[in-house]
């Protein structure tokens, strides 16, 4: 892997910005120190339970347009009408149950990136799926390769997010057929982080698991898992033959599928949390299973995303109670059932990056950390409701992923953490600035954010008086110009160049 070198300038945004862009020493993800938050009993989360299992035995789940997963779920015991399949009572858990793996690892290109997906850790992610983009210079636009391959370089360059993740924003200016290629390969040669494969049909999920394997090699693809994909279900109750082609090319290869329901309560689920939850566990169950059936033993990540709805417009709110409410309960089902669980992330509504979007995003991020997230991708970036990535917000994002990363390490109970030493030297009355506890800590004790200001008015406003977003516009490029190249075998660019090129000319444009 290239070094990154952080040039020494002076001042405060110079220091300000080496905090946010310092890979090294930083861990491939978080193992959580602190445990995650309940908020239903066992009785509470048996009941929903349950009323998820008489989901998909008496209302059931539709597979559209796909006679082999038909087939495969009849096989397995499920009672099928036309594609509504119904399924008996504790069928898909058993299935999922005797073969997902409790955790797993995505390994990255760079073994050093790699990073164990369940249990208790937790990999952090950017923003997916934006068609637009956003800054302070040239405000809202739709979104090029140019921005997807910024965001690549951002991501690598910060130490807070574990994935390059997969598609960043939209770019628009590649043509649809075969724009998969091009985001794919970006994330291979901009990023030695681990990242996620298209799903947008199946032959672009084809062609990811062919550049995969020119990356790692053919054998080493089939056997480790080194793509993660995003498999939605078409709420209410829905599986679409796009989502199900896509999740059988990676189940068949050993990759993981991240079988996530997108809902939005009161419109495509019930209005209450109970309901959404069971409604949301159903539709991941049956997802899961599949996976199972087509290949036992591949990973699976119970992925859910909720939102509550303005009930006036219908436009989704995010930021609210309700769905942080039902990111506790089905994290706490994902734990029973014992599989890894995603969820987002740096959530919000508003259209700029603001006062409302800070305070949505702090909700959702901090909420999805205590649920115990395994997988959080929107980390950072979203604007909007997902319809813009920001480049402001990415930075200030990142600069909560880092308070995620502080707070999640915990108590430290160490004779340095107790400080009993230091106490005894200072004694009554007297001040611990000068301590030998504090000399020996100072550097590491607290979180340095990368993004507030907290000097005194009259220093700030010789600074130049900016506010939060002026200061991340500045970071961003900083890290932009700062960036260099991971290192790539040239055989093996050469290589995923020839495999593209060839593509190109077989897609129509």
């Amino acid at each position: 892997m290239a070094e990154i070198r952080t040039r020494r300038s002076g001042g405060r945004a110079a220091r300000r910005s080496g905090r946010q862009n310092q890979p090294i020493n930083s861990p491939p993800y978080i193992i959580r120190n602190v445990p995650p938050y309940e908020v239903l009993n066992e009785e509470g989360l048996d009941q929903i339970e349950s009323n998820a299992e008489t989901i998909l035995a008496e209302t059931g789940v539709e597979f559209r347009e796909d006679p082999e997963s038909l087939a495969l779920l009849k096989q397995a015991g499920a009672d099928i009408d036309s594609e509504l399949v119904r399924f008996p009572r504790g069928m898909c858990r058993q299935i999922i149950q005797a073969t997902a793996p409790a955790e797993f690892t995505q390994v990255a290109r760079n073994p050093e990136r790699s990073v164990r997906i369940g249990g208790k850790n937790t990999v952090l992610v950017p923003a997916y799926g934006s068609p637009f983009v956003r800054d302070l210079d040239k405000g809202r636009r739709y979104a090029t390769l140019e921005d997807f391959q910024n965001f690549i370089k951002l991501a690598y360059l910060s130490p807070y997010l574990h994935h390059s993740g997969g598609t960043i924003c939209e770019p628009v200016d590649v043509p649809v057929s075969n724009r998969h290629l091009d985001m794919v390969y970006s994330h291979m040669r901009f990023s030695d982080k681990p990242f996620m494969g298209s799903v947008t049909a199946p032959e672009r999920a084809e062609d990811t698991i062919e550049m995969a394997r020119i990356l790692f090699g053919e054998d080493f693809v089939e056997k480790h898992t080194v793509i993660t994909s995003l498999i939605n279900a078409n709420s209410p109750l829905v599986w679409d033959a796009t989502m199900l082609g896509a999740l059988k090319v990676y189940a068949r290869h050993n990759q993981a599928c991240i079988i996530s329901p997108f809902c939005i309560a009161g419109a495509m689920s019930p209005v209450t949390v109970a309901a959404t939850s069971a409604q949301l566990y159903a539709e991941a169950l049956s997802g899961m299973a599949l996976v199972q059936l087509i290949r036992p033993g591949a990973p699976v990540i119970f992925g859910t995303f909720s939102s509550s709805m303005s009930m006036q417009s219908g436009a989704p709110t995010f930021g609210t109670p309700e769905p942080q409410l039902v990111l506790y309960v089905v994290a706490a089902l994902a734990r029973r059932l014992g599989v890894p669980f995603r969820s987002g992330g740096g959530l919000c509504s508003s259209k700029i990056p603001d006062a409302q979007a800070a305070y949505e995003a702090a909700n959702t991020l901090q909420h999805a950390m205590l649920a115990g997230v395994n997988f959080m991708l929107h980390t950072a970036g979203w604007l909007e409701g997902g319809l813009t990535m920001s480049y402001e917000k990415f930075i200030m994002d990142l600069d909560q992923a880092g308070m995620m990363h502080a707070f999640l390490r915990g108590v430290d109970l160490s004779e340095n953490g107790m400080g009993m030493e230091a106490i005894r030297e200072v004694g009554p009355g007297q001040h611990h600035l000068g301590s030998n506890h504090t000399l020996k800590n100072y550097e590491t004790a607290f979180y340095h954010s990368s993004v507030a200001d907290n000097n005194s008015f009259e220093q700030w406003e010789s600074e130049g008086a900016q506010d939060a977003v002026s200061r991340a516009n500045s970071l961003y490029k900083e890290m932009l110009q700062r960036y260099q190249l991971p290192q790539i075998d040239p055989a093996i660019d050469e290589a995923l160049l020839e495999f593209i090129a060839k593509r190109k000319a077989e897609l129509p444009s």
